[in-house]
């Protein structure tokens, strides 16, 4: 799938950890979106990131920037993630996969020798016009959420 980066980003509307629906039009013509699709709930990366996101989420929301993370997870295990780490922002449920897909994120994996569906790792900034401004695919959590924050930054500073 070719990149979004440029696009009108595919709208969604899911869930998040308390069962209310969350879409993507509820920040058009407000607020910066960081999208962040990641493959699994309280496994060693994901919490790595998902801590990095909340230890800067301060940043990201003076920058006028909601952090949304989507994974296949339910309710019940986000509910549980982010009250074990403290998170500050939602995480979204995405069990069919649809908004997944729709962002090209949801691949064939490879581990141990075992090929199976799942998220690869994401990140999608989208502007308050709900145009993709920048894509990060096949994200390595070291260092990530720093270039995200530098890009957010880049972008509200050149709109001023």
């Amino acid at each position: 799938m070719e990149k979004l980066e440029g696009m009108v980003a595919p709208n969604f509307s899911l869930k998040n950890e308390k069962g209310e629906i969350i879409s993507l039009k509820d920040f058009a013509g407000k607020k910066y979106v960081v999208l962040y699709f990641y493959p699994k709930d309280a496994t060693p990366g994901c919490t790595t990131e998902a801590c990095d996101f909340k230890a800067a989420h301060t940043s990201f929301t003076d920058l006028n920037a909601v952090i949304l993370g989507v994974s296949a997870d339910d309710e019940k295990a986000h509910t549980k993630f982010i009250h074990k780490h403290g998170l500050p922002f939602s995480l979204l449920v995405d069990d069919t996969h649809e908004v997944s897909e729709a962002y090209g994120v949801w691949k064939l994996k490879k581990n141990f020798g075992k090929e199976y569906m799942g998220i690869e790792r994401s990140t999608f900034l989208i502007d308050p016009t709900g145009t993709v401004v920048k894509e990060w695919n096949k994200v390595k959590v070291d260092g990530h959420v720093e270039e995200a924050l530098l890009t957010l930054k880049s972008l509200v500073t050149e709109g001023q």
